[in-house]
């Protein structure tokens, strides 16, 4: 029986996209899908997720690549600008759970130590949780076995009873892998018929 509900962050909860920003900076669309997918990478941002200093990053990217000096400056300059609000569902969702009192409830976010404290300042839902496990802290992050095990040992969470959501099929994957049941939720439309399906009261 599920009694401990684990929640991923960006993706699941909180809409946060770099492309909302950089569209704004940007005139060609083709421009801006190359400078978030070959230099501004999802794989160079996980670096900082995992406690790489932001200062540290941007200047090694800025010296690889000088032409795109101001938009690398921007990545974490206009930070606040990639956040686009939350998903409506998921929150009430996650609302109804904290106000049932039957379950557990935690975050393990992949998030930068140094950008977190905007989405606490932002986001009055991150108060909900019992425990937030934040890799920029720990100097982890998923996909990694550790990551998850940080958060299982300091709550004493048993993963047979434990339930992990992520919109990110290689978290889930991972959470799987060390038996904790997962959805791997692709909507959040889809939140409340995936949790039925674990016999989670909503």
């Amino acid at each position: 029986m599920i009694n401990t509900i684990i929640f991923d962050l960006g993706g699941v909860l909180i809409d946060w996209n770099p492309r909302y920003l950089f569209r704004k900076i940007f005139t060609s669309s083709d421009e801006m899908e190359h400078f978030v997918t070959h230099i501004c990478t999802p794989d160079w941002n996980e670096e900082q997720d995992a406690g790489r200093l932001l200062q540290e990053a941007t200047d090694e990217l800025v010296e690889k690549h000088p032409e795109y000096t101001d938009q690398i400056r921007a990545f974490y300059g206009r930070w606040e600008e990639m956040l686009g609000g939350t998903f409506n569902e998921t929150v009430q969702t996650l609302k109804k759970l904290k106000e049932s009192g039957q379950y557990k409830l935690y975050a393990l976010t992949n998030w930068s130590a140094e950008t977190f404290p905007i989405a606490l300042s932002r986001y009055e839902f991150l108060s909900w949780f019992d425990g937030i496990v934040m890799s920029g802290e720990e100097k982890s992050r998923k996909p990694f076995p550790e990551f998850y095990n940080i958060l299982l040992t300091r709550y004493h969470i048993n993963p047979d009873n434990s339930l992990f959501i992520d919109d990110n099929l290689r978290n889930v994957k991972a959470a799987r892998a060390l038996g904790i049941a997962t959805i791997h939720l692709e909507s959040p439309k889809q939140i409340e018929t995936a949790l039925q399906e674990y016999s989670v009261q909503i």
